[in-house]
């Protein structure tokens, strides 16, 4: 079985057993948190698609790290006028995995 779901503006493909990184989550590591924006679950020709929302499901996932992502370096130049810019951006995620998907 597997569900669709929605979190930090962004829709995962999920099974039991998945480990994904999304946005950055309250919660302390190993704790149990609950996703209730299921967009469809189902399993081979028995999909439910809800519009918005699955009613009645939910997909439960423990937190297992918070960490940041890779660096990505931000360069900004206008030729010709001695103007340069770098910076640098480690994006926030938490990592889940995936324990039961309720429907």
């Amino acid at each position: 079985m597997y569900a669709v779901i929605k979190t930090g503006g962004k829709q995962y493909r999920v099974t039991e057993g998945d480990v994904l990184n999304v946005e950055k989550l309250s919660g302390e590591p190993g704790s149990r948190i609950e996703l209730p924006d299921v967009l469809a679950v189902g399993e081979g020709e028995s999909i439910r698609v809800g519009s918005p929302r699955v009613e009645g499901a939910v997909v439960v996932a423990e937190i297992l790290t918070h960490d940041r992502d890779k660096k990505v370096i931000i360069y900004k130049k206008k030729r010709r006028k001695g103007y340069d810019k770098r910076q640098g951006h480690r994006q926030p995620f938490t990592s889940l995995k995936i324990q039961e998907i309720k429907s």
